[in-house]
């Protein structure tokens, strides 16, 4: 819901709002859409299970519903360093290399997007081939496995292989975000080092909206890298645990679904976009309310 309510904000900036536009908005609805596509292919076969559904993905539903929750939830990574790095250049300082990059920052983000789907969509077709719906719904061995779906256990050299590629991956974004959070920290604390010497205590303890902007964006990644390396820890034990605990099961599940279904509560909090948005919204909607009932 909160994704959902995001979105439509988002696109009610884009339709009557123009004015409020910034590239970083772009930003935005991409990992707002990649949230609402991750938790529909995390919960729905979970949901369906609890109803007592039996059965409800054969091989191809597993293919689908599988890949496209691992292809979403590696463009969650992505997307979250894409906006660490993109917020990082917007408050960098103003020498003739920061300079360049501000001009050209705005430019590189669609076909980053296009980058990032291709390079997931590319990591995970082993997905397609080995995923298989569960016959016995009591599993031995290492392998994925969900309410619906496993994989046969793998063998080591091409386990081995495809987890090097998702660490090689993972490790990457995580670097770059790790980079560009810590140099939006120094710049911060400069900024608020600067502060300290103004005159005016009402400008010295004003927050700036790229500094309200920056505080957002650090606790999204800091939320990211905690849900991360727990979901991570699960996951590897879940994998290589040779017999299958449900409870464990539950707990993946679980873990996969935090980030996206919390991230979006943060930029409504402090997203300077939301609340003028909302407030013309809700404004049209008691108009609309008064011209009908009139």
């Amino acid at each position: 819901m909160g994704n959902s309510l995001l979105s439509m904000l988002y696109l009610y900036m884009f339709s009557f709002q123009r004015h409020l536009k910034k590239p970083i908005n772009a930003i935005f609805i991409h990992l707002t859409v990649v949230n609402i596509l991750n938790l529909t292919f995390t919960l729905v076969p979970n949901i369906m299970a609890s109803f007592g559904v039996q059965r409800f993905l054969d091989d191809v539903g597993c293919k689908v519903v599988v890949y496209l929750f691992r292809v979403t939830r590696g463009l969650s990574i992505c997307t979250t360093s894409l906006l660490s790095a993109f917020q990082a250049i917007t408050i960098s300082s103003s020498r003739a290399q920061c300079l360049w990059l501000k001009s050209k920052s705005s430019v590189w983000i669609f076909p980053s997007f296009l980058f990032f789907w291709v390079v997931n969509m590319l990591i995970y077709v082993s997905v397609i081939k080995v995923m298989k719906a569960k016959i016995n719904f009591t599993l031995v061995g290492s392998g994925f496995s969900n309410v619906y779906c496993h994989t046969p256990q793998a063998e080591d050299n091409s386990s081995g292989y495809y987890i090097s590629i998702l660490l090689f991956r993972d490790l990457l974004f995580v670097i770059l975000m790790i980079i560009t959070s810590l140099y939006m920290v120094r710049l911060l604390y400069q900024h608020h080092q600067i502060a300290q010497h103004l005159h005016s205590f009402s400008l010295a303890t004003q927050p700036a909206p790229k500094s309200k902007a920056t505080h957002t964006i650090l606790l999204l990644v800091s939320c990211f890298m905690c849900f991360y390396c727990f979901n991570n820890i699960t996951n590897f034990y879940y994998f290589y645990t040779a017999v299958k605990i449900p409870s464990l099961e539950v707990m993946v599940c679980i873990l996969s679904a935090c980030y996206p279904t919390v991230s979006p509560f943060f930029l409504m909090k402090k997203n300077e976009m939301v609340s003028p948005c909302a407030l013309s919204l809700s404004w049209r909607t008691i108009s609309c309310h008064k011209a009908f009932s009139g």
